[in-house]
């Protein structure tokens, strides 16, 4: 089956206004002859395609990136309201509180629309059907997971409403029954998808992974270990995916989030599920606001980011004498490689074009040396002193909207994580569940493995590696924000974002530049998190003013 790129917004049109032709048909004289609507589509296998097709085109791309700005790895130095929400201080009126809202529950509109439709089509090939609808159940899963984690306790809409519906003024459901129903929704999907990983006009839909390894992340996020680590475990013994590799440790990790890593190239069987983009037909500017070449960099890592990356020798930057920070090349050196293949180093290759030195001395404006701190017009800034490489193809810097890497939403990777991470909070972990997750992952790119006895030896907290582990896998992956407020670290949102030693660049020495106590560049200092206020989004303003049976979150 062929994603039908062209057909997206007619499809996504006709989606969200079936229940506006439906309602009007007692005083229609007779159906439009220039529109597909509710009477004389779904008839046909075809019809089906095309509308998950248009369903497809909803699923969060670039922005599931974006949302890494909510969390402490990174920011958005100038009007990313994402980062302004993980400041802790924004209004009930923000925009983005509201348009996450209305644009979560216009795409489950979508799916419900599809689901209250799709059983009278004919199908040309058995099954087809059902398993059309398991992959929308996914897609609608996934958007309710969004809604969930940001609100709480939400309205849970099963079917397409009408302007008179009760249900538009009804109360918010319980986010523990929400989670109940997405858990019953993805087992239900995940027995009639396929198993194995969709391919040729196939490539990027929804399969039975999908479904499993959603509902670990959601079984995980909510406490049920127990499920989650089942879930996670069903996926590993599929024996259908794998960690990506290059054959080279130097490469591997950084080159999956690259083209060389599309799932079009046919090398990659680790992303389960990604958002898709086509040359020149559905492209996204991500390369290019990660390195900007002549303005700030949109997305930079954090001080806090940099140093959660472990030595070389399995210990943290406080305990490791491979530690070494008298420099900024210095820091990089003897770590774990993720680190280099996520965070620009010295001598590596960029978009950035000029970097912090003098115009005369960029022989090679292609190699980065040292960060920009000061914007020309000429080269990349960055506010904290660092650049990402991850998901960077230097030849999409250039141009605006010209990078059609794949943006990955669930990744192999993350099923082992949730695997010892649930493993670990049932008490149960040993060093063979590390050594058939976690270090696999390391394996990968050539790290110490994981041991627990090197733990215990050196009084690291288990607990603390598999969260660390998760984050400098998942760096800019849109995870982070969602993570640290699962886990009730809150206080790490508040805390201030910082950037570079201030004593490894001589400009920085000047009171335009503000620093921390302990001399670090310090780039945002209003941050706050107020417990429990800040662990929900508030009810939409606007959306309040319709419902004020919504009622509204605790503190707001």
């Amino acid at each position: 089956m062929k994603f039908h790129y062209k057909k997206y917004t007619k499809l996504a049109i006709f989606l969200g206004g079936v229940s506006f032709f439906a309602s009007c048909s007692d005083f229609l004289d007779r159906v439009p002859q220039d529109e597909i609507v509710n009477e004389t589509y779904w008839k046909t296998q075809e019809h089906l395609e095309m509308a998950a097709t248009g369903i497809y085109s909803r699923v969060k791309a670039k922005n599931f990136v974006d949302m890494e700005n909510l969390a402490e790895n990174t920011m958005w130095p100038t009007t990313n309201q994402y980062k302004d929400i993980g400041s802790g201080v924004f209004p009930v009126t923000q925009p983005t509180v509201n348009s996450e809202w209305a644009n979560m529950y216009r795409d489950v509109r979508e799916c419900n629309a599809f689901l209250e439709n799709y059983q009278g089509a004919t199908e040309s090939e058995p099954g087809a059907k059902e398993r059309l609808a398991g992959e929308v159940r996914v897609i609608r899963a996934l958007a309710y997971s969004f809604l969930t984690s940001f609100y709480g306790d939400i309205p849970l809409i099963t079917k397409t409403l009408n302007p008179d519906d009760p249900e538009l003024f009804g109360e918010r459901t319980a986010q523990s029954v929400v989670v109940d129903f997405l858990l019953k929704e993805l087992d239900e999907a995940a027995a009639v998808l396929p198993q194995a990983i969709p391919s040729g006009e196939n490539l990027g839909r929804v399969s039975r992974g999908t479904a499993l390894a959603l509902k670990s992340r959601i079984a995980l996020t909510y406490g049920r270990f127990e499920l989650a680590e089942q879930a996670a475990k069903a996926v590993m013994d599929m024996g259908v995916y794998q960690l990506y590799t290059s054959g080279n440790p130097a490469t591997a990790y950084g080159e999956l989030f690259t083209r060389a890593g599309k799932l079009a190239g046919g090398r990659n069987k680790e992303t389960i599920f990604a958002r898709l983009h086509l040359t020149d037909v559905i492209m996204h500017n991500l390369s290019r606001e990660i390195q900007v070449p002549d303005q700030f960099a949109r997305f930079v890592p954090t001080r806090s980011l940099v140093e959660s990356y472990l030595c070389a020798d399995g210990l943290p930057i406080d305990k490791s004498p491979l530690y070494n920070d008298a420099s900024y090349a210095d820091v990089f050196k003897n770590r774990d490689p993720r680190m280099t293949q996520t965070i620009l180093v010295p001598g590596d290759k960029w978009g950035g074009r000029y970097d912090g030195r003098p115009v005369a001395q960029n022989p090679d404006p292609s190699i980065f040396q040292v960060p920009k701190f000061s914007q020309d017009g000429r080269g990349s800034v960055t506010t904290t002193g660092y650049y990402f490489k991850k998901y960077v193809e230097p030849t999409a810097v250039p141009n605006y909207n010209r990078d059609d890497n794949d943006i990955h939403h669930i990744r192999y990777a993350e099923v082992l994580l949730n695997y010892a991470e649930a493993r670990l909070e049932q008490n149960n972990l040993t060093q063979a569940d590390l050594d058939m997750s976690v270090n696999l992952l390391r394996d990968r790119v050539g790290m110490t493995r994981m041991d627990l006895a090197f733990l215990a030896q050196h009084n690291m907290d288990v607990r603390e590696e598999i969260r660390r582990e998760r984050r400098v896998e998942l760096a800019l992956e849109g995870h982070r924000y969602f993570d640290v407020r699962r886990w009730k670290q809150g206080e790490l949102l508040g805390n201030d974002i910082e950037g570079v030693k201030a004593s490894w660049f001589p400009q920085l020495s000047s009171s335009t530049y503000r620093k921390s106590e302990d001399g670090y560049l310090s780039v945002q200092w209003n941050r706050a998190f107020e417990t429990p206020k800040n662990y929900l989004w508030p009810v939409p303003q606007t959306q309040y003013d319709r419902n004020n049976n919504l009622g509204q979150n605790p503190g707001w």
